[in-house]
């Protein structure tokens, strides 16, 4: 039995969707623990594509419990719409096969609508306007609606009345009417009854499954440069990616944590605004777009791109306690010759090895490159990667570079979007097995 927790280690958009989805075939268990419907995984399986925004990407391997945790903040229109599109392919056949956390909060119409004010002033932090930040503000404020609501009426009326009642000034400030409470609760209310068979205590549950010897996937959301306390704030999201962020997302106790995974591509992207030293903005970061189809899963909107960035990766290995890599997109980067890698940045007269996290600083550090040569595009119709060993010699070195850089082994590569392109080099839940768990 291992738990394992997989992180985005850059601004989010790294690909966990297809490696949790990967990683999930030697997994029972796989859970989310913070966000909303602002973190859409794209999926590609057997050249069909699916795009989850609230389901754990665990939702397509069958036998696979798929949990949403006490730390998530789910929008009931959205997950309904998901269960239905997924059980309509024969996925999610029992109702054993998810689990939606009661302590959960709720995401009104009213939350989106406010998210959408704000984005269209400005100002604005580039958010996906799926109310995930006006969600969590009324948790914060002990004002909010939660999962369990839905399944009583009379407290749901109540606790929206109360809810609704302390966003109408902010709606007031845009002109916008004061939320029809009676008609959302009617709506609210519904949804939950599709959603009743599966709402519980996800922290119990997760808890008992590690007891039980389960081997359990906890599954990020974002990516670390986006945490909202370590993170490049304010343009950052509202809940926290660390890996420390699943233990509290989830209720369970750190000792349970077997290995976190941290995911990174082979270069950088980044949604949104804020600072991003090692962007493009020539045709070769446009190339990158293109070829690695950066347009967000959810929104739609382009991904800025640049060179992959060492120091941010140092940073959020630290903040995450990063045990293992996995580099995906690498065949994004084939016929780019040469290539460049930042390795430190120089603020001030200084060399820094970590991405400073002050935005000032942040915005007046020069990164500084190491430039590694480029490898060819591999021919049409070539065999499936099966080892390192087939791969062109300058990618073989751009791979080695990278895990010496960051001083972490590389558990993973991935060539492409579907599972057979994925070469596993460490597999973290047999690389935890052995290890000795506390009791309790």
């Amino acid at each position: 039995m291992s738990v394992v927790v997989v992180v985005g280690a850059q601004w989010g958009d790294e690909g966990k969707g297809k490696v949790v989805d990967w990683l999930t075939e030697r997994a029972q268990v796989v859970a989310r623990w913070g966000g909303g419907a602002n973190a859409g995984h794209t999926i590609v399986v057997d050249g069909k594509k699916y795009v989850t925004r609230l389901m754990p990407s665990g939702v397509l391997r069958r036998g696979v419990t798929c949990v949403l945790g006490e730390g998530m903040v789910i929008d009931p229109r959205t997950l309904v719409e998901e269960l239905r599109a997924f059980r309509a392919q024969g996925l999610l056949a029992s109702d054993s096969d998810l689990l939606v956390a009661r302590r959960a909060h709720l995401t009104f119409p009213y939350h989106r609508e406010i998210d959408r004010l704000r984005e269209e002033r400005p100002g604005a932090i580039g958010t996906t306007r799926r109310g995930i930040g006006p969600t969590y503000e009324s948790k914060a404020a002990r004002s909010g609606v939660r999962v369990e609501d839905l399944l009583r009426p009379e407290r749901l009326r109540r606790n929206l009345e109360r809810n609704a009642a302390s966003v109408v000034p902010t709606l007031a400030q845009f002109g916008a009417p004061a939320p029809d409470v009676e008609a959302i609760a009617q709506e609210y209310l519904a949804l939950g009854e599709e959603l009743r068979p599966f709402v519980g205590d996800a922290s119990r549950f997760v808890h008992d499954q590690i007891k039980a010897g389960r081997n359990v996937l906890l599954e990020g959301a974002q990516g670390v440069l986006l945490d909202l306390d370590h993170g490049t704030y304010p343009y950052v999201s509202s809940s926290s990616t660390t890996a420390g962020g699943a233990c509290a997302g989830l209720g369970i106790a750190p000792r349970h944590i077997d290995t976190v995974i941290g995911i990174t591509k082979a270069y950088a992207t980044r949604v949104g605004l804020g600072p991003f030293p090692t962007e493009l903005h020539d045709e070769l970061g446009s190339r990158l777009r293109e070829v690695g189809g950066e347009f967000g899963a959810v929104t739609g909107r382009p991904r800025r791109c640049g060179w992959l960035d060492i120091p941010a990766l140092r940073l959020t290995a630290r903040i995450s306690g990063i045990d293992a890599i996995a580099l995906t997109k690498l065949d994004v980067l084939d016929g780019i010759d040469p290539l460049k890698v930042c390795v430190a940045y120089r603020l001030a007269g200084r060399t820094l090895d970590e991405m400073p996290l002050d935005l000032d600083d942040l915005a007046a550090a020069e990164p500084v490159f190491e430039t590694l040569p480029g490898w060819p595009v591999r021919p049409a119709g070539s065999p499936p990667i099966t080892s390192e060993k087939q791969l062109a010699e300058p990618a073989r070195r751009y791979i080695a570079r990278v895990s010496e850089l960051l001083g972490l082994p590389l558990a993973l590569l991935s060539f492409g979007p579907g599972r057979t392109e994925t070469l596993l080099q460490i597999d973290p839940f047999a690389a935890a097995a052995g290890r000795a768990r506390p009791p309790g």
